[in-house]
């Protein structure tokens, strides 16, 4: 009677126990409360979370009028029911899974294009939804807001929707947001906080029509406990531990020749699996970029000095060995 929908998405972070893991995209420093918060949570855990107050404190922190939802991963839901049904979905080709997921199961018409915003723009028609990772997720590209306008114009003249997810906007030096009638923006403490369980995230736009469809209590008592934590940080945890993952992105470029505006970083290494299983056999777990289409990649991210050397020296030592057909 009920029948699977045909897509499926590969999610990064650690499957496998005693792995030092640099595939997925967190923050190294997690928040100094985090003991208080957990404790928080337990002492609200016997009542539902609402947290319209809350939400209030943020619009007022992010100097925005936002929506709380359960990560981007729900926001992405809430996109199916207000905009995708039936119409045409423009994604990049080498991009995160789960805006075609999502679109798939709302039954939009999916359509491929290039990654740059110019080449992406002469796609979008009347009425489409476009989706963009900025930074994208897995090569760390930042797009300014000069540099997104023909995707912006384009979604102005043809009354079109652009998505555009933030999810890593926090780890980017000097980083700029657009405004407009026609941008949805989606972000998450997911990356910046070092907390994948605890889903918190938000909605930039159209605040009344995702109010009007999210689930009630999403984000549970944990979620409350943080927003509460969060806002009374007014994130200072951010303005203290970014520097130091910039430090190290800086070196970790040096010493492998890579580059990105975000925490993390792709390589191009040939043979992906082959690599992925070699570092695992040294402890370490990065991320296969198959799933992107990027078969010939791994992604990793930035995390303290000394782990960061570890998996710089463990990488030349895979790549030197492949080179030398050992």
């Amino acid at each position: 009677m009920l029948e699977p929908v045909k897509f499926s998405t590969y999610h990064g972070g650690a499957r496998e126990e005693g792995l030092l893991d640099f595939s997925a995209s967190l923050n190294p420093y997690p928040p100094e409360w985090l003991d208080e918060m957990f404790e928080r949570a337990k002492e609200i855990s016997d009542r539902y979370p609402y947290y319209e107050k809350l939400e209030e404190g943020l619009s007022e922190l992010i100097g925005e009028e936002v929506t709380v939802t359960a990560g981007i991963t729900e926001a992405l839901y809430l996109l199916g029911i207000l905009a995708l049904r039936g119409r045409k979905v423009v994604i990049p080709e080498h991009t995160y899974g789960e805006y075609e997921r999502a679109a798939r199961i709302f039954g939009a018409k999916v359509v491929k294009g290039p990654n740059g915003p110019e080449k992406l723009a002469e796609l979008v028609e009347r009425d489409s939804v476009v989706f963009f990772c900025n930074p994208n997720n897995p090569n760390g590209r930042f797009y300014h807001v000069r540099e997104l306008k023909p995707l912006l114009d384009a979604v102005e003249d043809k009354n079109a929707l652009l998505v555009l997810d933030e999810a890593f906007i926090d780890f980017v030096k000097n980083p700029e947001s657009p405004e407009g009638e026609n941008v949805v923006k989606l972000r998450t403490f997911t990356k910046s906080y070092s907390l994948p369980g605890i889903r918190v995230g938000y909605i930039i736009g159209f605040p009344e029509a995702f109010r009007s469809v999210r689930m009630p209590w999403s984000i549970g008592s944990t979620g409350l406990a943080f927003l509460e934590f969060l806002l009374e940080d007014g994130f200072e945890h951010l303005r203290r531990t970014m520097p130091l993952i910039w430090r190290e992105k800086e070196r970790i470029e040096r010493a492998l020749g890579v580059k990105s505006d975000a925490n993390f970083f792709i390589k191009r290494v040939g043979d992906a699996k082959k690599v992925v299983e070699a570092l695992k056999r040294q402890g370490i777990l990065v991320r296969n970029c198959e799933s992107f289409g990027l078969p010939e990649y791994i992604r990793f991210s930035v995390k303290r000095p000394e782990e960061n050397e570890m998996l710089v020296r463990a990488l030349k030592e895979v790549e030197d060995k492949m080179e030398n057909g050992r």
